[in-house]
């Protein structure tokens, strides 16, 4: 899976409560798809920062099932969505897509609390 730093074309789905990040319809339809695949129902979608990549900070997108203290959770469209209390502040806003096209397949991430960006898009300042 590919993060990158671009600006989504979709529409961001509707949370049901503020959230730090949105996860576009298109990308809501692709996690949910990854779910039905693992076959499990009690796993969400944690979006993480953690320090590292070439620009300082990286996005982190993973299937969890763990609940830590200060998670925020968001459900988009049946999707659960978390974001760790230290990840909020650097996420607040961000819009996170899936694009499938000829060029590039895989998640992006726009994020108007970056600064900048490496070249491969995998981290920020």
């Amino acid at each position: 899976m590919t993060v990158q730093d671009t600006s989504p074309n979709a529409e961001p789905a509707t949370a049901t409560e503020a959230t730090s990040v949105v996860l576009t319809d298109a990308a809501s339809a692709k996690v949910k798809h990854l779910l039905d695949q693992e076959g499990r129902d009690d796993l969400a979608l944690r979006v993480a920062v953690q320090p590292g990549g070439c620009s300082g900070l990286r996005y982190q997108l993973f299937f969890d099932e763990r609940t830590l203290e200060g998670d925020e959770f968001t459900d988009f469209g049946g999707v659960k969505v978390v974001v760790d209390r230290m990840s909020g502040p650097y996420l607040s806003g961000a819009v996170i897509d899936f694009v499938d096209t000829i060029e590039k397949q895989g998640f992006t991430i726009d994020n108007p609390n970056a600064t900048g960006s490496c070249a491969c898009g995998d981290s920020f300042h």
